[in-house]
C-alpha cells in the first residue's frame, strides 16, 4: 500500500477542517487550502445556498435535508450560536454537498457572498398562547438585519423567508432591499409550504388518499383566518359538505397552533415546516436549473388582489418568480373567507412596512 508523506497528511486534515471552519486562519495563507478552494472530490456541480438560523429547531433538519439534496453543491449554515457543531455533525453525512459553518454577525457577510439561494428560518419560535404576531418584535429585527446583510453580500440571490410572522417579515424585507437599491420582487418569496403540505394531508384523511396525489391550493397568508385553502379547487376533483369545508378549513388555519399545543412549551412546528421548507426550496433550485412548469404557492409582492402582498400559485423559474397565478373561481365560502384574510393581512403588511421604515 502507498505510504503518504506526513506533508499530505496534514494537508487533508487541513482540507478537512477548512471545509469546518473555513474562518480559521485561512489554513495558514496556503492559497490551495482556502474557502474558494475547498471542494469535496467529485463534489456535484449544482446551487450554492444558505440557511441563516441553521442551528435553531427548523434550521437543524431544514440544514440536514439541504445536505441531501443533489441539486446543492455548496451549503453555508449561519447562526449566532452552535453552527460549528451542527456542520461538523452533517458535514459527515456521505453525499456531495460541501458544508461550510459560520458563527456570529461577524461572519454573516462570508456566510452570504456567492449564494444563489437564501433561506431564513431565524427567529424565536411560538410558545403556547402566543400567536405569530406576539413574535414580531423580536424577530422582526433579526430579519431586518439578516436583509442588510443580502442586500450587500447576494442582491440577485432567491430569497425564501420563513421566520414568523412571514404576514409581516416579507414586508420588512422588501422595505430593505428597496433602500439597498437591490429590490427584486420575483426574489422575494414568503414561505406557506406548510399550509399547502397540513391542507394536503387533512384532506388526503378525510377523501382516504394518499396526501401524495392531493393538490390543494392555499392563497392569502400565513397566519390564522390568513390561511385560505381553496377546497373547490382541489385536485383530484371533490366536492364536499359544508361540515366538511368549514372543518378542513379550520385545522389547516390552525394546524401550526395544534403542533405548538401539543409540544406544550417545547416549540412549535419545526420537522413539519423544514420538510415543507425543503420541498419548496428544491422548488426554486429546479426553477433556478431551468426546469418547466414548476408550480407552488408562496407568499410575493403580488397584484392578484389590492393588497401588495398575497400568497397563491406562482411559477418559478431563472429569476425566481416567472408568473404569479390569478386565483381563479371561488366559491361562496371562499369569497368571505377572502375578505377576512384580507382585512387581517392589510395590518400585518402594513406593520412590517412601519417597521421597516421607522
Amino acid at each position: 500500500m502507498q505510504q503518504h508523506g506526513g506533508g499530505d497528511a496534514s494537508q487533508r486534515i487541513a482540507r478537512i477542517s477548512a471545509h469546518l471552519n473555513p474562518n480559521k486562519s485561512q489554513m495558514e495563507g496556503n492559497p490551495n487550502l482556502e474557502r474558494s478552494n475547498c471542494r469535496a472530490k467529485g463534489g456535484a456541480p449544482g446551487f450554492k445556498v444558505a440557511i441563516l438560523g441553521a442551528a435553531g429547531g427548523i434550521g437543524q433538519p431544514l440544514s440536514m435535508l439541504m445536505k441531501m439534496n443533489p441539486l446543492v453543491s455548496v451549503l453555508h449554515l449561519y447562526d449566532v450560536a452552535n453552527t460549528l457543531g451542527v456542520t461538523s455533525d452533517i458535514s459527515h453525512m456521505d453525499t456531495s454537498t460541501v458544508v461550510r459553518g459560520f458563527l456570529g454577525p461577524q461572519q454573516l457577510e462570508n456566510a452570504l457572498t456567492g449564494m444563489d439561494l437564501v433561506i431564513i428560518p431565524a427567529g424565536v419560535p411560538r410558545k403556547p398562547g402566543m400567536t405569530r404576531d406576539d413574535l414580531f418584535n423580536i424577530n422582526a429585527g433579526i430579519v431586518k438585519t439578516l436583509c442588510e446583510g443580502i442586500a450587500k453580500c447576494c442582491p440577485k440571490a432567491i430569497v425564501n423567508l420563513i421566520s414568523n410572522p412571514v404576514n409581516s417579515t416579507v414586508p420588512i424585507a422588501a422595505e430593505v432591499f428597496k433602500k439597498a437599491g437591490t429590490y427584486d420582487p420575483r426574489r422575494l418569496l414568503g414561505v406557506t409550504m406548510l399550509d399547502v403540505v397540513r391542507a394536503n394531508t387533512f384532506v388526503a384523511e378525510v377523501l382516504g388518499l394518499d396526501p401524495r396525489e392531493v393538490e390543494v391550493p392555499v392563497v392569502g397568508g400565513h397566519a390564522g383566518v390568513t390561511i385560505l385553502p381553496l377546497l373547490s379547487q382541489i385536485k383530484p376533483p371533490c366536492s364536499f359538505t359544508s361540515e366538511e369545508t368549514a372543518y378542513l378549513t379550520s385545522r389547516i388555519q390552525n394546524g401550526g397552533t395544534e403542533v405548538v399545543e401539543a409540544k406544550a412549551g417545547a416549540g412549535s412546528a419545526t420537522l413539519s415546516m423544514a420538510y415543507a421548507a425543503v420541498k419548496f426550496a428544491d422548488a426554486c433550485l429546479r426553477g433556478l436549473r431551468g426546469d418547466a412548469d414548476v408550480i407552488k404557492c408562496a407568499y410575493v409582492p403580488s397584484v392578484v388582489t389590492e393588497l401588495p402582498f398575497f400568497a397563491s400559485k406562482v411559477r418559478l423559474g431563472r429569476n425566481g418568480v416567472e408568473e404569479i397565478y390569478p386565483l381563479g373561481p371561488v366559491n361562496e365560502f371562499e369569497r368571505a373567507g377572502l375578505e377576512m384574510a384580507k382585512k387581517e393581512l392589510a395590518a400585518s403588511i402594513q406593520k412590517g412596512i412601519s417597521f421597516a421604515n421607522k
